[in-house]
């Protein structure tokens, strides 16, 4: 068994999600785990402790199929997750992503919108200053895509404080304690 190959097998029969493996000329391997989708749609998030019971296992793995490495890294794929496989599309779908194709699309690569199923392929909503856009591509279109980022410094649930005149949540609280909020 291929190195790649017992990583897989190790992290999906500890119950995780294997996101990506990797692995550098300097006996590098990087593993980046996450939830299964169930879990995750229940707000279960890897700890400190998955890892940690991932990277002892592989440990174990790799030295009884001869894998050859220097230094383990095993975590979470982060706030900007990559999206490899169809199951990820899935998974994220109508979720803010960038994507990044392999041959441009009218003149650019990088684009950034909400993810959508559209038939066998993928469909990227976004706009272009003017008007909203919808790109349809493969996987195989693909060169990178991932997550954007959703950063709340309030906590899980919490929502935006409204806005007293238009009756919306407003994106900078009125009582920022940071610096006197908006109005100083």
């Amino acid at each position: 068994m291929n190195w790649q190959a017992a990583v897989e097998k190790t992290v999906t029969g500890l119950g995780y999600d294997m996101v990506d493996c990797e692995r550098s000329p300097g006996g590098l391997l990087r593993v980046y785990i996450d939830k299964l989708p169930e879990q995750a749609l229940a707000g279960e998030l890897i700890t400190v402790e998955d890892c940690e019971r991932v990277t002892r296992q592989l440990q174990y793995v790799l030295e009884v199929e001869n894998c050859a490495y220097e230094r383990l890294e095993v975590s979470s794929p982060g706030l900007d997750r990559p999206l490899k496989k169809a199951a990820d599309y899935q998974r994220f779908a109508g979720q803010e992503i960038e994507v990044t194709l392999r041959m441009p699309f009218q003149g650019r690569k990088k684009y950034k919108g909400l993810l959508e199923a559209a038939g066998e392929g993928w469909r990227l909503v976004f706009n272009d200053g003017k008007s909203d856009q919808a790109l349809d591509f493969s996987l195989e279109e693909v060169r990178e895509a991932r997550l954007v980022p959703v950063v709340n410094f309030k906590g899980r649930g919490a929502k935006p404080a409204p806005d007293k005149k238009a009756g919306k949540p407003s994106a900078v609280p009125k009582d920022d304690k940071v610096d006197g909020g908006p109005e100083q």
